[in-house]
């Protein structure tokens, strides 16, 4: 098995390597992107979009069929993570853990004992190993508001300044992470779960392709966002604008939902128990 996989692979690769003769020579200043591509977009994505980031004009507007399948490829990224990792057979403790909220001692639960109570002040934890730390636990309670404010901030001012629904769903996604780091998996589980984070995922493609599906019942072009203009009271340029942000949150939500995704299963081997 291992060795049609490794077959399929080298032909893939070779087919890909072979395909990139097709290409112009770098740095060719004949090649369509060098005569009039880029010119074009330089000279009027402004005047079209109204949206001064011409990175993420291009990206979400005159390449927004790109854009849409690389999104669906994170998606598929993910999707791949948990099919080859994820394992749904739980393993039976021998005992259960306790940690104490405020000290951090460990309590430990045998087989049929008694369990501390919620007035205890003890949280469920899933091994002694899993690091404790004050500082750095109530640190990351301060900075991950503010690092996720910023993520928006970046999502929706992104195609005005520096910034995208790629780069804003990494810097959220990564406080979730952060999070399950420096507390444990099961904290950041009880946030975002696993199942939570399959529908954002897939809820990010389908904003995405349902943007563009408006657009067609709208009279326009699949990701014409010129034709939302018909149904809010926007100019066909500013409606180009803001639907390169709704794209832009739909890629936010993907984005970041398939990097948690991706870190439960990586983390914990596919368990979903301890973990980093």
């Amino acid at each position: 098995m291992k060795s049609i996989a490794l077959t399929s692979v080298a032909l893939l690769c070779a087919v890909l390597i072979y395909s990139t003769m097709g290409f112009p020579a770098w740095g060719d200043s004949d090649s369509p992107a060098s005569t009039h591509v880029s010119d074009y977009y330089i000279e009027n994505a402004v005047n079209d979009t109204a949206v001064p980031n011409l990175v993420t004009a291009v990206l979400a507007d005159y390449r927004g069929y790109d854009t849409l399948f690389e999104t669906t490829v994170v998606l598929i990224a993910g999707l791949a993570c948990f099919f080859l990792l994820r394992r749904f057979k739980p393993r039976q403790p021998q005992h259960r853990l306790y940690r104490h909220i405020d000290t951090g001692i460990t309590l430990i639960i045998e087989q049929g004992g008694k369990e501390p109570t919620d007035s205890e002040e003890f949280v469920r934890i899933d091994s002694r190993w899993v690091p404790y730390d004050l500082v750095i636990q109530q640190a990351s309670c301060l900075v991950i508001p503010f690092l996720q404010l910023f993520a928006l901030y970046v999502i929706a001012h992104g195609h005005h300044s520096p910034g995208g629904g790629f780069q804003g769903g990494v810097i959220f996604g990564a406080t979730i992470i952060l999070m399950a780091i420096a507390n444990d998996l099961r904290s950041a589980a009880r946030r975002v779960s696993e199942r939570l984070g399959a529908l954002m995922a897939s809820a990010g493609v389908l904003i995405y392709a349902g943007i563009g599906a408006l657009c067609i019942l709208l009279g326009g072009s699949f990701l014409d966002y010129s034709a939302l203009s018909k149904l809010f009271a926007f100019t066909p340029v500013m409606a180009r604008s803001h639907g390169i942000l709704g794209v832009e949150i739909g890629v936010a939500v993907a984005v970041s939902a398939v990097m948690i995704w991706i870190y439960y299963n990586l983390a914990s081997a596919g368990r979903h128990e301890e973990g980093l």
